[in-house]
């Protein structure tokens, strides 16, 4: 257990040498941590209380992994939105190829629907997008102009949601209509400045607070709901991809990582780090598919 520069100890969760480990996500159902590994087409399992680790390997690359509402799981694949059921078959919810492009992060909003982004290959500016993909199946395109489309989520009472396109340096939020479904009056919580990295993953605590992993910035910001900066955990490794509350209680701050273009590579890249007692998260709805 190391200490942190605000007072928080992190712990090494799993240590691993993922290229572009992504997407933490706590699976109340199993009681297990979710993540994946982007680049090595990987879904990762772990469960805290007895130290289990599983692996699944995608046919492709693999942006998100989300708890299914009846058991399994969706993916924000290369060319679309994947399922898994139970019993592990795979099949396709949506399957819409764009030569370039990826699956990125995802979300599922608290009326069960997915937020999904992508982003091209080559990060060409505006060439991502965000959609909005309910249980069915049916997408409705949010945003068409984005470039790097990461962390997504919504505030306690689900009437603000929280977006961020990398390059922009920007958690930016919108007013949510729960009943719709809608998003409106985009605009900046909070900015990054140069020099301490780029905006990723992000993740909402019971008070409304906005976690934000740093990539290139070794470190996990935390912002009020007015945009006010108020905790900072350092971090051992530069590229910190996303965070999410995990464990029985919620309590615990789990942290994916990065070694992709490190060389060398610091000791924990890819590694799965855990800050126990970091806050209180709010439970996260399962997908509605």
């Amino acid at each position: 257990m190391t200490a942190t520069r605000d007072g928080a100890s992190y712990e090494v969760a799993v240590r691993a040498e993922s290229a572009l480990g992504e997407g933490p996500t706590w699976d109340p159902a199993t009681g297990r941590l979710l993540w994946i590994d982007i680049l090595n087409s990987r879904l990762n399992g772990y469960d805290p209380a007895t130290g289990r680790r599983t692996l699944r390997r995608t046919d492709q690359h693999v942006g998100a992994v989300k708890p299914r509402a009846g058991g399994g799981l969706v993916l924000n694949l290369r060319d679309g939105i994947g399922l898994l059921d139970p019993d592990d078959t795979f099949h396709w919810l949506r399957h819409e190829p764009v030569p370039g492009r990826r699956g990125n992060d995802a979300a599922v909003a608290p009326d069960g629907a997915l937020w999904a982004g992508t982003m091209r290959y080559d990060e060409a500016t505006g060439g991502g997008t965000l959609a909005r993909v309910t249980g069915d199946g049916a997408a409705e395109l949010v945003l068409d102009d984005v470039t790097v489309s990461n962390g997504t989520g919504w505030s306690p009472d689900g009437r603000r949601m929280y977006y961020i396109d990398t390059p922009t340096r920007r958690i930016d939020v919108f007013d949510h209509d729960a009943d719709t479904g809608r998003v409106t009056g985009r605009r900046p919580l909070a900015e990054v400045e140069d020099g301490a990295g780029f905006p990723d993953g992000l993740t909402v605590d019971a008070e409304g607070c906005v976690w934000v992993a740093l990539w290139d910035g070794a470190a996990v910001r935390r912002y009020t709901p007015s945009g006010a900066l108020d905790r900072v955990i350092e971090l051992p490794v530069p590229r910190v991809t996303a965070c999410a509350f995990g464990g029985p209680g919620l309590t615990d701050l789990y942290i994916t990582t990065a070694r992709v273009g490190l060389d060398p590579a610091p000791p924990l890249a890819g590694s799965l780090l855990v800050v126990p007692g970091a806050g209180e998260g709010v439970a996260q709805p399962a997908f509605a598919g």
